[in-house]
């Protein structure tokens, strides 16, 4: 599979999913659609990306920072295997 690398620096590049839902100004706190995330993360495994940073909690709700925008944790194991899938079909 080919691996995109930044154009500046010739590093590969890490692509943050779950941040990427950020709705900045969305009250006291920044809302999010971490329902997004995994998209987001596909899209960008077959872009290239080298690496995706998933940030997950087992309860979102409850986690004491970016609760918005987290994925819950059971949630990812099969979200890992649609990337390596992606990346395998590259």
């Amino acid at each position: 599979a080919k691996v995109l690398y930044d154009d500046e620096t010739g590093l590969p590049v890490c692509f943050d999913c779950t941040h990427s839902t950020q709705l900045p100004g969305a009250g006291e706190q920044t809302g999010g659609r971490p329902d997004r995330a995994p998209l987001l993360a596909r899209a960008a495994v077959a872009a290239g990306v080298h690496a995706v940073f998933i940030e997950c909690h087992p309860e979102p709700a409850k986690a004491m920072s970016d609760a918005s925008t987290m994925l819950p944790l059971a949630s990812v194991p099969g979200l890992l295997k649609q990337l390596a899938a992606i990346r395998a079909a590259g």
